[in-house]
């Protein structure tokens, strides 16, 4: 039987606010459904849509938010830790600026931070499993990435290290998600020592190829960084359990590269855009992965420098509905087809 990618879907980290529609579950999801939407996927942190203790303590809880979505023709596609997941391991450099995704009591307490940020990702593994999830998405945090460019020169076996610390803390987290048949899915994503497929592999390697250990694919970021983002999914299409779909593009001059020059957003070189204002092929990305099986959510990821979020969520929906290819089940030249016969066959082989 042939699978089929999953959508439209959108994550809603971007659009909750205090203003109606965007401050309460119920609205936020009516919100969605009238844009033509058929998943939601839910900022864990955000307790204006969602507690993630609650679900991970109460399966009825969990009902009660999966009913409220239903309501509204929507399911739920993963839990998001991404700022939670962030905190599993920060650079001391980044203390002070990553202390605002955590609550104000451990704020300056990075070992008290950290303790926080990892119980946070442990509730997303009952929560999933609660809310009958397989896939779960987050980020992996960094420690080595402020000695991304290696000048001064790394000491040797600094980025070994870096990894194997990293591994340490995450795999107790990877096991728990095992024992509750969930998915940890990384988004590949500079800022974190997963941003590429080289660092994916060392961590895996890290964590002794753990089977939990998965992807949550977003083209954007490679596009910025260069990479091959076809390519990566032939390379890493059995680990890729969750897709974000979002645009990006990139546009190197004599002034600026890869780098961008500490430009602000709008005068960047590379640069997030909404679905179809950038280089992202669209149509080749959603080929590759159908033709690998993936058959989970395709989800929507907003951010643009330029285009207001309402117009780039009204015009998601249909963007992402257009480029789901309904997989065929049969071959396009079926009806020249005879069935086997083996002296035929021997005849035209001359065997």
């Amino acid at each position: 039987m042939a699978k089929n990618i999953k959508g439209p879907a959108i994550f809603l980290a971007q659009f909750a606010g205090d203003a109606k529609p965007f401050n309460s579950w119920d609205s936020i999801c009516k919100w969605a459904a009238g844009l033509g939407y058929k998943g939601v996927q839910i900022p864990s942190w955000d307790g204006r849509l969602f507690d993630i203790r609650k679900a991970a303590e109460s399966k009825t809880y969990c009902d009660e938010i999966k009913g409220v979505a239903r309501k509204h023709g929507i399911e739920i596609t993963e839990l998001s830790t991404h700022l939670q997941g962030q905190l599993v391991a920060v650079h001391p450099a980044y203390d002070e600026a990553f202390d605002n995704f955590a609550p104000a009591a451990v704020h300056g307490k990075p070992k008290e931070r950290q303790k926080w940020a990892v119980e946070q990702v442990m509730h997303g593994a009952r929560a999933s499993r609660n809310l009958g999830l397989d896939a779960h998405v987050t980020f992996s945090g960094a420690l080595a990435w402020p000695f991304l460019y290696p000048w001064p020169q790394r000491p040797a076996g600094m980025i070994e290290m870096a990894f194997a610390e990293l591994a340490k803390r995450w795999t107790p987290i990877l096991d728990e998600y095992d024992k509750h048949g969930v998915d940890v899915c990384y988004e590949i994503h500079p800022g974190e020592d997963l941003f590429d497929g080289a660092t994916f592999e060392m961590f895996l390697g890290a964590v002794k190829n753990h089977k939990r250990c998965c992807i949550n694919y977003d083209p954007s970021h490679f596009v910025l960084q260069h990479l091959d983002y076809l390519a990566f999914i032939d390379i890493y299409h059995e680990r890729i359990k969750a897709f974000h779909v979002k645009d990006a593009e990139f546009n190197p001059d004599g002034r600026q590269g890869v780098y961008s020059g500490f430009q602000p957003w709008i005068n960047r070189a590379g640069r997030f855009r909404s679905l179809g204002d950038g280089q992202v092929d669209f149509g080749a990305v959603f080929s590759k992965l159908a033709a690998h099986d993936y058959d989970s959510w395709a989800v929507l990821e907003w951010e643009c420098c330029l285009k207001d979020s309402g117009q780039g969520a009204a015009e998601g929906a249909p963007f992402i509905e257009s480029h789901i290819i309904k997989v065929t089940e049969k071959s396009f030249d079926d009806f020249t087809a005879r069935a086997i016969d083996k002296k035929q066959v021997q005849r035209m082989l001359g065997i």
